[in-house]
C-alpha cells in the first residue's frame, strides 16, 4: 500500500509514539492561566484548552507549559508498532503533530531514530494546527512532493480531517 506513494508523513502522539503526559495535570497548570485571561477553563485536558487560549489570546502563555509536559513526556514515551514502520519506509518520511517540534525531536531521540526525517513539523512551526492543513502541507512542501502523492498516517478523526483538507491520502492506526 505504501508504495503507491512518494512519501508518508506521519502523526506523532498516538501513532509512532504514546507521550507520557498526564494532560489533567498540566491541565491544572494552565487553568489559572486560561481564567485570568477571561475564559473558560473547564476542561480537563490540556490541549483540549489550547483553542480556548487561542481565542482569548492566551495560547503564547500557555504554550511554556504544554510544551514542557510534551518535552517530559517525549523522554519517557511508549514506541508504538508503526515506528517501525516509519523506520524500514522507502520513501521519504515526514512528522506532522499537534505536539510542539521539540518534543517530536526528544521522542525520536529516545527511540533512537536515526532515520532522516525529511520533515518535523509541529504546533510551533507554522501559524495553524490541525486539523487546519497549513501543517501538513509545510510537512508535504519539506518532503518535495505533491500533496496528491503522500500518505498521512494518524490515530484521530482531527488527523482525518487534515489529510482531506490537504489533499492528502489517509491510514488511521
Amino acid at each position: 500500500m505504501n508504495d503507491s506513494y512518494d512519501a508518508i508523513v506521519y502523526d506523532l502522539d498516538g501513532t509512532l509514539v504514546r507521550l507520557a503526559v498526564d494532560w489533567e495535570e498540566t491541565a491544572k497548570r494552565i487553568k489559572p492561566i486560561i481564567r485570568t485571561h477571561g475564559g473558560n477553563a473547564n476542561a480537563d485536558d490540556a490541549l483540549d484548552l489550547l483553542p480556548v487560549a487561542e481565542e482569548i489570546g492566551a495560547a503564547d502563555a500557555i504554550e511554556p507549559h504544554l510544551a514542557a509536559a510534551e518535552c517530559a513526556g517525549a523522554r519517557q514515551s511508549e514506541r508504538l508498532p508503526i515506528m517501525d514502520e516509519l523506520v524500514e519506509a522507502a520513501a521519504p518520511v515526514g512528522i506532522c503533530s499537534l505536539n510542539c517540534e521539540k518534543a517530536c525531536r526528544i521522542a525520536l531521540a529516545a527511540h533512537d531514530i536515526s532515520k532522516d526525517i525529511g520533515a518535523i513539523i509541529g504546533r510551533d512551526s507554522v501559524s495553524e494546527r490541525k486539523p487546519h492543513p497549513e501543517p501538513l502541507l509545510a510537512a508535504v512542501e519539506k518532503l518535495g512532493v505533491r500533496p496528491e502523492r503522500t500518505l498521512f498516517v494518524g490515530d484521530s478523526d482531527s488527523d482525518q480531517e487534515t489529510a482531506r483538507r490537504a489533499g492528502t491520502a489517509f491510514r488511521g492506526v
